[in-house]
């Protein structure tokens, strides 16, 4: 376990701070390394898994995103605003900028994909999953419009599991449900994820969901308070093992969390930059320790 690596590095003049992110991801990647169950899956690259794993942020803390590798922030805020402003599920959208995550999952120009005809009308898409659900529902403005009219609300909730919608979604969504919460001023956020990746899902998914609950912060007159990660089933592919062991072992080496910046003159959600230069959104100061190279298992 942790006990293995330097969690603080001692200097002359006192203590260099680490990212808390990163010590409770690599302990996360230990656990599962040490007491994961191996199992068979889908994709046919088995894992080694984890169930209900829990992780907890404080916003106001720190901004979490890994050092002990490179996490493409742009990307990651990227496909996260395409889900939630723009509310696309059209992949085309991504490649314009840059973005490659989803060409795995993109239905093809006859409609098929993976084997199974989904209809020519979701060529080039990745079907009725993520932002077609937040589109179809309105799930963005409504909870913006609950947060600033109801703030009390218990039942603020965007759901992407619908199943009517499962069976024309080229990947149902893994990070499925968020509810919100408001208390004392701060915008508390618990996420749910199904199914997760933790070598290359998870990095991306939990910074740009600290994003979205400062955006949405932001733009409701709150400030970023507590985010609670939830997984059901936290898994390494096998194939990812050494990439693993590799960034456990550049613990000793964790940099500072880096600051996020938000355009402050920005007060609309569906107003912030989504170019490829992502212009109201930065990290200031991102130090890491590089990039690790794992493959995705589709």
């Amino acid at each position: 376990m942790l006990n293995n690596y330097l969690c603080l590095k001692i200097i002359i003049n006192g203590v260099i701070k680490m990212s808390k992110f990163d010590k409770s991801y690599i302990d996360l990647c230990q656990r599962i390394l040490d007491e994961g169950t191996y199992s068979e899956n889908r994709t046919g690259v088995n894992t080694y898994k984890l169930p209900h794993q829990i992780l907890s942020f404080d916003l106001q803390d720190e901004f979490p995103i890994l050092t002990t590798k490179f996490v493409a922030f742009k990307h990651a805020v990227l496909e996260m605003l395409w889900f939630y402003q723009v509310q696309s599920n059209d992949v085309s959208w991504l490649k314009e900028r840059g973005v490659k995550i989803w060409d795995e999952w993109e239905i093809d120009q006859d409609g098929n994909y993976m084997g199974k005809h989904f209809g020519k009308e979701y060529a080039g898409t990745i079907g009725t999953a993520y932002g077609y659900i937040v589109n179809r529902y309105k799930l963005t403005q409504n909870l913006i419009n609950t947060i600033k009219n109801n703030p009390n609300d218990r039942r603020m909730i965007m759901s992407l599991w619908q199943n009517e919608f499962l069976e024309t979604a080229s990947l149902p969504s893994c990070v499925w449900c968020t509810q919100w919460d408001v208390t004392d001023g701060y915008l508390n956020c618990l996420v749910n994820q199904r199914s997760c990746d933790v070598p290359l899902g998870l990095p991306f998914n939990i910074s740009q969901y600290a994003v979205l609950v400062n955006l949405i912060a932001q733009v409701t007159n709150l400030k970023p308070g507590k985010m609670t990660w939830v997984i059901n089933n936290a898994h390494i592919y096998e194939n990812q093992i050494d990439g693993i062991k590799e960034q456990i072992d550049r613990m000793k080496d964790a940099k500072e969390a880096p600051k996020l910046w938000i355009n402050p003159d920005i007060k609309d959600f569906f107003e912030f930059d989504n170019s490829k230069e992502l212009k109201d959104i930065k990290l200031i100061n991102y130090e890491h320790c590089g990039k690790i190279k794992m493959p995705v298992s589709v």
